[in-house]
């Protein structure tokens, strides 16, 4: 994931059951969230500023989804990434809560049948995971492949998920 220098952001902090997570926004819109561990990892920049108030939204949600309460997250997002990373993006808002889809999988489904690596490399890029699902994404066999916060993270995610409900029977989407 790229952060772009010069942003001027606030930023708060969350605990929640995989850890301590980062988010970072304007007043609009919440820009990303990171994991306290992984290789994708990361903490506030040098031009941000330490605000909670602007996160009320975002924390009050990720409370109810670990909760177990939270069927729909209604956050802005502003995307920071190229065209093709946004379209993949959008598209893990239409995995639905508890289910899994592959790499290869979300490559038809975009259109580009060929382009799972690809597919695989804007999923790993993702500014906003949780909100925006990548830990949905798995290997064409099952598989738990690399996950920015830990492979870890992810199969808490996903065994959360799986213990709310039978597959489809939640559905997570965005605005």
């Amino acid at each position: 994931m790229t952060i772009p220098k010069g942003l001027p952001l606030a930023y708060s902090y969350l605990d929640s059951p995989v850890g301590r997570l980062l988010l970072a926004g304007d007043a609009e819109s919440l820009h990303f969230l990171s994991f306290p561990d992984g290789h994708k990892a990361f903490g506030p920049q040098p031009d941000w500023h330490r605000s909670d108030r602007p996160f009320d939204r975002a924390k009050n949600q990720l409370r109810a989804y670990f909760a177990g309460a939270l069927k729909v997250f209604d956050l802005p997002l502003t995307l920071h990434g190229t065209a093709f990373q946004k379209r993949v993006w959008h598209r893990l808002k239409t995995i639905p809560f508890g289910e899994t889809r592959s790499y290869g999988e979300l490559a038809r489904a975009l259109e580009a049948p060929k382009a799972s690596r690809a597919v695989g490399a804007a999923n790993g890029a993702n500014p906003i995971p949780i909100i925006l699902p990548c830990h949905r994404v798995v290997g064409s066999t099952g598989a738990l492949t690399g996950f920015g916060g830990g492979i870890g993270t992810k199969r808490f995610l996903l065994d959360f998920e799986a213990s709310q409900g039978a597959p489809g029977e939640r559905q997570l989407s965005m605005i």
